[in-house]
């Protein structure tokens, strides 16, 4: 029923022609300073007038050293496109393959609008079917933060390694004083006239204090409530993340890319849907392992629940030197619930083993167990 609602949505009630773009000799500088003004964290690139491919803050990150000067041509992403008889729920399934917010809309060469992945969360906020849903079952754990100590460079290594937009803010008690995004890191993470924009985690702005610069007035949702609740205040306030709270203890995330997952897990699909993202180039040679162990994980799920859909995200980083550390996050939308899982390590084949065992014993604890939601928390 949810994907008759969306997909009854055309692309054209959601498109938003009035956007911002790049030339492919435009320079990084030029890029920044436009996302800083207009908010979009992907931007199209355009040479001759055609789409090249979308210039995003997160490619910006990755890099360790980049000079301003740089030419945006250099570092374009070929992100897929929309097309305007696409569904809403593949366009739901492209962000989350990319972990983008932006899409293009192409026809031929020329963009003709762009889809915001916060126009999906305004189409979810009116599906009432939402009801039924509760913040907890689609919620990320354990979650991850930086302390009110802590410098601005710690918030962008954070969301670099585990490739998020978004970081809570605790103080010394652990206890939910603020978040940092990629709003934030924009604005204060690079100044005109520092060399380096790539390495913007060693640049003299990236060491003001996280409680300088975070937002204080969060707005958080109880474990307990209605998604349609939680999804009603990131439309109407126009916010990517929700701290999850029982009583006073921050004990999960909510955010956009959560709803995003769960609108792309609703297309039809004859068999189990599994996607990894993230992946370097050099990495790939490795997704055939990954998904072969997926496999046999799988049908060993299926004998106690059908599996509906199975998202990892990897992050590779440097932790020093030459060596490769990998962190994967992992979702399971199983027998109408959602199960998360996240595992670091130095071997991909093997930290995605680790990570499928323990996606694997959550859904044996769910059927051997009757305990509350608190109790499995415990």
């Amino acid at each position: 029923m949810l994907k008759s609602q969306i997909d009854a949505i055309s692309v054209k009630d959601v498109a938003v022609s009035d956007f911002p773009t790049l030339d492919s000799e435009d320079t990084l500088s030029d890029s920044l300073a436009l996302m800083r003004k207009t908010g979009y964290q992907e931007i199209p690139v355009l040479e001759g007038g055609a789409y090249v491919g979308m210039m995003r803050y997160s490619t910006i990150l990755r890099k360790k050293s980049a000079s301003p000067d740089a030419k945006v041509k250099t570092f374009v992403s070929g992100l897929p496109v929309v097309s305007e008889d696409m569904e809403i729920t593949k366009i739901a399934e492209y962000m989350v393959t990319n972990n983008c917010r932006q899409l293009a809309i192409v026809n031929g060469k020329k963009v003709t609008g762009i889809v915001f992945r916060t126009a999906l969360i305004e189409i979810a906020a009116r599906m009432k079917s939402l009801k039924d849903v509760k913040v907890w079952e689609i919620m990320t754990t354990p979650v991850d933060y930086v302390k009110d100590t802590d410098v601005l460079a710690t918030a962008i290594e954070d969301m670099r390694r585990l490739d998020i937009r978004t970081v809570p803010v605790v103080n010394g008690a652990g206890k939910l004083v603020g978040v940092v995004g990629m709003k934030e890191v924009i604005d204060n993470g690079w100044k005109a006239g520092e060399r380096s924009i790539g390495g913007i985690s060693k640049s003299p702005s990236a060491n003001i204090l996280v409680d300088s610069i975070a937002t204080t007035a969060v707005l958080t949702v109880d474990w307990g409530d209605d998604l349609e609740k939680a999804v009603n205040i990131m439309a109407e306030k126009n916010i990517s993340t929700l701290p999850v709270m029982d009583g006073d203890d921050m004990v999960g995330i909510l955010t956009e890319f959560d709803i995003i997952e769960m609108i792309s897990a609703c297309r039809e699909r004859d068999q189990l849907y599994v996607q990894i993202s993230g992946l370097e180039d050099d990495d790939k040679i490795y997704a055939d392992a990954m998904y072969s162990d997926i496999a046999a994980a799988m049908s060993r799920i299926s004998k106690i629940y059908k599996p509906e859909s199975l998202s990892i995200h990897v992050t590779r980083y440097n932790e020093g030197g030459d060596k490769r550390k990998y962190s994967l996050i992992g979702k399971l939308f199983v027998d109408g619930r959602t199960i998360n899982a996240k595992e670091i390590g130095w071997d991909l084949v093997d930290t995605n083993n680790n990570l499928i065992k323990k996606i694997s014993d959550s859904v044996i604890n769910i059927k051997d167990s009757n305990l509350s939601f608190r109790k499995r928390k415990k």
